[in-house]
Parts: C-alpha cells; sequence; structure tokens
C-alpha cells in the first residue's frame, strides 16, 4: 500500500468528521440556562448581548434553540441607544428572562455575553404587562465600570434612553408607558427576585419529570 492510500484509508472525509464530532454532543449551550451568572451575582453579573447599540433590528432569545433570532426591524425611525440583551438563569413574570441595558463604549455583536453591573432600574409597562430593564455598566469598560448609580449619569443620557422606550413601539400602535428610574438597590433586588423566580420554576419541572 502507497503512503498516499494509506492516508486516505487513515484520514476520513470532512463531512465524516463532522459528522462524528456532532454526534458527542446531546445538546448545544443554551444561552438562557447553561451560561453561569457569576460568582459575583447579582452585585455584578454575566449578561448575553442580543441587540447591539445603534442597531435598528430587534434580535432577541429563541428560547427553543437558545440562539439569537431576528425578530423583526423597528418600525420606528430609532436605535438601540446602548447594547441590550439579557441575564442567564432569570425569569420574570413575562416569562422571560431579566432584560438589562449595557451602558458602555462600544457597540457588542450579539450573542456574546460580559459582566455588568446594575445601576438602576427602570419600570416599564408594555402592552399592560410589566416589563421592567435593569440599567447597568460594563465591569470591565474602563470609562463606565466606576459608575455604582445610574443619578451619576448626565440628565440627558437618562432622558435619552427613557424616550427611547417610550417611542420604539409607537409606528406598531403598542403602548408602552415608562416611570421614573430607581435606584441600583431596587435594580438588585429585582435581580434577586428573578433568580429566585427562575431555581423555583427549575425544581417545579425537574419534580414533574
Amino acid at each position: 500500500m502507497s503512503d498516499e492510500e494509506d492516508q486516505q484509508r487513515r484520514a476520513p472525509k470532512l463531512n465524516e468528521r463532522i459528522l462524528s464530532s456532532l454526534s458527542k454532543r446531546s445538546v448545544a449551550a443554551h444561552a438562557w440556562h447553561d451560561l453561569e451568572l457569576g460568582p459575583e451575582a447579582p452585585h455584578i453579573f454575566n449578561c448575553v448581548v442580543e441587540i447591539t447599540k445603534g442597531s435598528k433590528v430587534k434580535y432577541e432569545l429563541d428560547k427553543k434553540t437558545g440562539m439569537i433570532k431576528v425578530d423583526r426591524v423597528l418600525y420606528s425611525s430609532v436605535v438601540y441607544p446602548h447594547n441590550y440583551g439579557f441575564i442567564p438563569r432569570t425569569l420574570c413574570e413575562d416569562n422571560d428572562p431579566m432584560d438589562v441595558l449595557i451602558l458602555m463604549q462600544e457597540p457588542v455583536l450579539p450573542g456574546c455575553f460580559l459582566r455588568a453591573r446594575p445601576i438602576g432600574l427602570m419600570p416599564m409597562i408594555d402592552q399592560g404587562e410589566k416589563d421592567d430593564k435593569i440599567i447597568a455598566v460594563c465591569a470591565d469598560d474602563p470609562e463606565y465600570k466606576h459608575f455604582t448609580d445610574f443619578k451619576q449619569l448626565s440628565p440627558h443620557r437618562v432622558h435619552e434612553i427613557r424616550r427611547f422606550f417610550e417611542d420604539y413601539k409607537k409606528n406598531e400602535n403598542k403602548e408602552v408607558a415608562v416611570n421614573d428610574f430607581l435606584s441600583p438597590e431596587n435594580a438588585v433586588d429585582a435581580i434577586q427576585y428573578s433568580m429566585d423566580l427562575y431555581a423555583e420554576y427549575l425544581m417545579h419541572t425537574l419534580g414533574r419529570s
């Protein structure tokens, strides 16, 4: 047998190697359930970016697959003022993970995760349902990591964030109401509550299996 024939016999074809590697995985990692919150949660936590700062595309978590999907393009002439995503292993009353807006210098690609610190809570009602948002800063951004309270932001920045969420669904004829921002302590409490709700749901689900 020649060296070339021996090499062909020993090295599987590319598609065979791919199929072999796939067969060894029972399930892909799920951004909501598999990513840990981090040892300092809820004071500093991991979060997954769904929507890039400056984007008009509304990406969101596909809860079945754990992948980031395109939900729609915003109907209004606005873009997300900061990176936006969710906190893994949390659960809110709307059956979604806790939403978070992350202030930092640069846009981050959808699907990436980073460490964030809560600086406030934005109470919001979306079409009659509670849909609060955590306002946070990137814990590893030298320009923002020292912020501990939304009151340290300029009044214009706070107004810009609030106005975006008040307006971004207007052309869809959907009503959104945003109330005054609450303290970092309220944000920490909200995250902890969503962590507890997720754990309770998980225990209930495992108990039925």
